[in-house]
């Protein structure tokens, strides 16, 4: 074969390399098919090469193949890169995101019956100790009401507890706000996960 019928056989060569699939596994099994592709073409092209007649058309026959298989490899490498570039990253993780912000407050608690009812007992026995007469109708009523209304926020107090608002920001942009009765243990920073109401770190 002539130097000028193999520079023709290569172009042509070259113009038929099969495209890496568009479906292919990843970038990286593509690039290794494209590999494995351009090592064959170049032995391939280097048993027609020792069939020229003199060895200075066999060395030149030789540099060209080499060129075509290092090109063939540049070209893969580039569509590698790009491929790399364009593929979609691991599944992103919905229920992931970072702690925020850690807020302890105190959630008011409401008073009921029990402590209206015993406060106002409470304050009428010790009203109805006070003067003598009308003055002591009018202390028990006093006592009942003032006693009534202390028995409210007494319970209204018991009844108050702490709450912990975690507020994370997710892998998407939204933030979520989860309360907890006890102290939770992420803080600023923490890298977590989300399922419903609760949280654990990544």
């Amino acid at each position: 074969m002539t130097r000028v019928s193999l520079l023709l056989f290569l172009l042509l060569a070259g113009s038929q390399f099969p495209a890496i699939a568009a479906d292919a596994v990843s970038p990286s099994a593509a690039y290794k098919a494209a590999q494995k592709e351009a090592a064959s073409r170049y032995a391939s092209d280097r048993k027609l090469c020792a069939e020229e007649s003199t060895s200075s058309a066999r060395m030149q026959c030789l540099r060209d193949a080499k060129a075509e298989h290092d090109k063939a490899l540049a070209a893969a490498k580039q569509k590698l890169a790009t491929d790399t570039k364009l593929a979609p990253s691991a599944a992103a993780c919905a229920d992931c995101g970072q702690v925020v912000g850690v807020l302890m407050q105190t959630k008011k608690g409401k008073g009921g019956a029990l402590g209206t009812i015993g406060g106002g007992v409470a304050g009428a026995l010790l009203g109805h100790q006070v003067g003598g007469g009308t003055g002591k109708d009018v202390a028990t009523i006093a006592g009942a009401a003032g006693g009534a209304y202390a028995g409210y926020k007494a319970e209204e107090k018991l009844r108050s507890a702490k709450i912990w608002t975690v507020t994370v920001k997710m892998d998407s942009g939204e933030q979520r706000a989860i309360e907890f009765d006890n102290e939770p243990c992420v803080k600023n920073g923490d890298l977590v996960k989300v399922s419903g109401n609760t949280i654990t770190r990544r």
